[in-house]
């Protein structure tokens, strides 16, 4: 097959890849430089819509509403706009950025730059941004007896998400199992409520959300749950499965015992970074590629972005790997900047951000979750509009704040406050202040 050669590749055609498009036009790639390469059949889009309004029966997302850049609140590219993008289109005789979508790559040859496809064509590249993202967990991968039963579900792409949304559709007043009690499993138990699908949550920790929420968070999300009719099972995990004589999954069996009957199954237990066509090329670390603050990693011409990418988190004053949205956007932007930019750029000073919305909850954080607590607010989950958060306090400074309810001002006063780490004198007097602390800073 014919040999394709660019000056810059983007491997990946997720979030990463449509700001780091964005960053590349602003900073004056030239028609033919850039190509973004992609498994799947549809330019960059804006992935947190999947588990969110793509499920819901009213006011539902689908493609072009939320393609890239417009999470951000930035100009929307459709597909054309890769191709048109400032340029004369009589005159147009090659693309300004290829976007070779529905194409696989099976092998990184990193000293020889170059890549080659599942069906065997060569792209070679001058300089390479590795966007590749996550995969998600599968409970096959651990040998869960059933786990390959028709209408059980893992949502990671566009078209997991239309699978999911033809099986809501055949299902109607069907039960769903949420395995998991993650971002995935708490946004995609109240998508399902919402297309009334009695929903059972399944977790094994002794509260949601593990990762992030203290248990007093916690607690307030699962009763807000349980008087939406959402019916939560900690504790345990799902251990195998039952399907009907069509294949399809018919019951959850846990290992505590119980077990569940359910018309779709959908499984949210974590992701890993899809970083195997480099190993043994570039350096790991902490499960990612290593980098530094501009997103170099160990080869010259190699950056990594987004999940994939363990990078030293300046605040902190350590190495970390950050898997969400905002980071994906914002290392993209930062590479192509080190890449293309002539001025010196500073080195990435990011600070930990992230958000969940799910029925008519909203919440944010920002900043690190270590050290002592303190519980502020109405959080009441009865309670008409529930306002409440929580600090971390470390080493007498605040390092960490959530805050569910919030308004964009008080938002804006949270990321501030874990940015600033201003002292704290009393912990009571903290959480009687609440969030006006934050908005004084």
């Amino acid at each position: 097959m014919a040999e394709k050669s660019f000056k810059y590749v983007i491997l990946g055609g997720g979030v990463a890849a449509g700001y780091a498009a964005r960053e590349f036009a602003k900073q004056g790639v030239q028609p033919g430089e850039l190509a973004i390469i992609s498994k799947e059949a549809v330019a960059p889009y804006e992935r947190p819509a999947l588990s969110k309004a793509y499920l819901f029966p009213t006011g539902t997302a689908r493609l072009p509403g939320f393609h890239t850049c417009v999470g951000s609140g930035g100009e929307r590219l459709l597909p054309e706009w890769y191709t048109e993008k400032g340029e004369d289109l009589e005159k147009l005789s090659f693309t300004r950025i290829e976007l070779l979508l529905n194409t696989e790559i099976v092998k990184a040859d990193v000293p020889s730059k170059t890549l080659v496809s599942a069906a065997g064509e060569t792209i070679k590249y001058e300089i390479l941004i590795i966007a590749t993202g996550s995969t998600v967990l599968r409970l096959t991968d651990f040998g869960v007896e059933g786990a390959d039963a028709k209408n059980i579900f893992y949502l990671r792409e566009i078209d997991d998400a239309d699978k999911l949304v033809e099986a809501i559709k055949a299902k109607p007043n069907g039960k769903a199992v949420i395995v998991g009690g993650g971002y995935i499993g708490l946004e995609l138990s109240a998508a399902l409520k919402i297309n009334n699908i009695e929903v059972t949550m399944v977790y094994p920790e002794p509260w949601c959300m593990p990762r992030l929420f203290t248990a007093g968070i916690a607690a307030f999300y699962e009763v807000y749950y349980s008087n939406k009719g959402i019916n939560i099972i900690k504790g345990t995990v799902a251990s195998g499965f039952t399907s009907d004589s069509n294949g399809e999954v018919k019951e959850v069996k846990l290992k505590d015992g119980r077990v569940l009957e359910a018309d779709i199954v959908v499984v949210g237990v974590g992701g890993r970074p899809l970083t195997a066509l480099f190993k043994g090329q570039v350096d790991e670390e902490k499960g990612g590629i290593k980098t530094d603050g501009f997103f170099k990693t160990s080869v010259p011409d190699v950056y990594a972005v987004g999940d994939v990418a363990t990078f030293p988190m300046k605040i902190y004053n350590e190495i970390r790997r950050v898997e969400h949205v905002d980071h994906a956007r914002k290392s993209a932007e930062q590479a192509v900047k080190a890449i293309m930019s002539t001025e010196n750029i500073e080195e990435y000073d990011y600070l930990p951000y992230f958000y969940s919305r799910a029925f008519d909850l909203s919440w944010q954080f920002y900043g690190d979750n270590v050290g002592e607590t303190v519980l502020f607010g109405n959080d009441d989950p009865k309670a008409e509009n529930p306002k409440f958060g929580t600090y971390w306090i470390k080493d007498g400074k605040i390092i960490g704040a959530f805050l569910e309810g919030g308004s964009p001002d008080e938002n804006k006063a949270i990321a501030k406050v874990a940015r600033v780490q201003p002292p704290v004198e009393s912990l009571d007097s903290l959480s009687t202040e609440g969030i006006a602390f934050a908005c004084k800073i």
